[in-house]
């Protein structure tokens, strides 16, 4: 009989169905429970967990800022703890746990592909903004203004500074930056490779993704290094290339990786690297296959920092979440909900309270932000989350890079046509849509800056994910992005 493909999937019920919604309710309530069983017990009841998941996201928030801050740290821990006991590793010979698989010795290690630049490294941290090239007094410039407008937090603007006087920070060639999701719009590829890093590129074995990623290393300084298997496919890329939601399939002979079923191939092949890695999860897909990749490389990452203590692990946090904010923020945002017009008060009145309500109600610290958008769903939102929980957890012992990174037009997000009009229309709101390229240039300098200035983890978690953060305005806007986002819709909706 031939072999089924080896695979990461969620656990089958009694009737044999794997949902990817009783996966996410079963972990957010596992990881309440640590430290507040009502809690847990109320996401248990959830009936509609596709549109009942927002308060208990933001449960997971509130519950963590206990006085000591061991909470956010339980939960982290209880959390990650479940998404491995339940996440499945399918093979013929039965399922395993992820870390069981990871423990197997590879039938076929991968091999390597170098593709090596031949332009000119940078040696100044430049950020590419609406045509021009910002650097050195402009640069500072802009970062002060973003600082002003609240897109960003002032320690973020600091940090970049920091790396634009420190240029010799840029080239990462002293280490190995491995890009999960190497064909990323938000991710660092292009820009470390500018600065003539070294880059270990991980994403699907798809032709359109391999010429444009070799393509870009071809004319940098730095060097790509790729995995590649001589068993992989064959199978074509989809159709509709410029459909983003459409998951590029498997190519014989083109250097990638399904990290659903090749995680003890990917892992063999980063251990024989001897420079110190850092792990950066860029990875994005749609719908419940977004959770087991979460899961899938959490796996790995716990397995490889145990092989390499040293290794670093890299994130970009999404705004659209639920954040802990601190009181410069809720300052903010409440004097310009104090301030609004009287459109935007007659407008509040006219729809019965359900839209241009305050972004925090109280003058609370920290505040909460609840940014959560609906229309990305419950396994984005856990996904994300799986993010957050190991920078938590690894931050105590080791090296993490994690930042807020701003609301961007990426081509994920322009798919969706209400999030598109959304990002159309929020500057009415005070919230600044980021371009792809400006906002990847500022996250991998805040990256560089997290690499070659660690710090170490503060008792309370929520201090920490606030550091640096990028928000694009969402944290400091006087509304609660829910009740002003569909306003923004309907005049990104109306807008040529």
């Amino acid at each position: 009989m031939p072999h089924s493909p080896a695979l990461t999937d969620f656990p089958a019920d009694e009737s044999g169905r794997r949902s990817s919604s009783a996966f996410g309710q079963a972990v957010v309530a596992d990881a309440l429970r640590a430290a507040d069983p009502a809690a847990a017990d109320a996401a248990e009841r959830e009936t509609d967990w596709r549109r009942g998941y927002l308060r208990h996201f933001k449960a997971l928030v509130e519950t963590g800022l206990s006085a000591d801050g061991a909470a956010a740290y339980e939960i982290a821990e209880a959390g990650l703890a479940s998404v491995q006991a339940r996440m499945r590793y399918r093979r013929d010979d039965g399922e395993f746990t992820l870390a069981q698989a990871l423990m197997a010795t590879p039938e076929r290690p991968l091999e390597t592909v170098e593709v090596a630049g031949s332009g000119a490294a940078e040696k100044e941290l430049v950020l590419p903004f609406q045509g021009a090239a910002l650097r050195g007094d402009e640069l500072s410039r802009q970062l002060d203004l973003w600082v002003m407008t609240g897109a960003i937090e002032e320690s973020a603007a600091e940090a970049v500074k920091e790396v634009a006087a420190n240029p010799d920070w840029l080239n990462l060639s002293d280490q190995r930056l491995v890009t999960f999701g190497a064909g990323s719009e938000m991710g660092p590829l292009a820009s470390v490779l500018s600065w003539g890093g070294t880059v270990l590129a991980v994403d699907l074995p798809s032709q359109r993704l391999w010429e444009r990623t070799a393509a870009l290393a071809s004319k940098s300084a730095g060097r790509l290094l790729a995995p590649l298997s001589a068993t992989t496919g064959p199978v074509d890329d989809p159709v509709d290339a410029a459909d983003p939601s459409a998951i590029p399939r498997p190519v014989a002979g083109v250097p990638g990786a399904d990290l659903l079923s090749d995680l003890g191939p990917v892992v063999q092949w980063l251990l024989g690297f001897d420079e110190r890695l850092i792990l950066g999860n860029y990875v994005y897909a749609p719908g419940g296959t977004y959770p087991r990749l979460a899961a899938a490389l959490d796996a790995l990452f716990v397995h490889v920092r145990h092989q390499r203590p040293d290794t670093a692990l890299a994130f970009l946090a999404t705004p659209t979440d639920v954040y802990a904010v601190p009181a410069g923020a809720v300052e903010q945002s409440r004097s310009r909900f104090a301030a609004r017009s009287q459109r935007s008060r007659a407008g509040a009145l006219l729809s019965g309270g359900r839209l241009l309500r305050p972004n925090y109600a109280y003058d609370a610290v920290p505040g909460i932000n609840d940014s959560l958008v609906p229309q990305q769903g419950p396994n984005y939102a856990l996904a994300k989350r799986i993010h957050r929980w190991r920078a938590t957890v690894a931050r105590r012992d080791g090296v993490v890079s994690f930042n807020v990174a701003p609301p961007t037009r990426t081509r994920s997000v322009l798919s969706n046509r209400l999030l598109a009009a959304a990002y159309a229309g929020a500057h009415l709101f005070d919230v600044e849509i980021f371009e792809p390229a400006t906002a990847s240039r500022l996250m991998a300098a805040l990256m560089v800056h997290q690499i070659r200035r660690p710090r170490p983890a503060d008792p309370a978690a929520w201090k920490d994910e606030a550091v640096a953060a990028a928000h694009g305005g969402l944290w400091r806007s006087a509304y609660h992005p829910r009740t002003a986002l569909p306003l923004a819709a309907v005049r990104g909706l109306v807008r040529p």
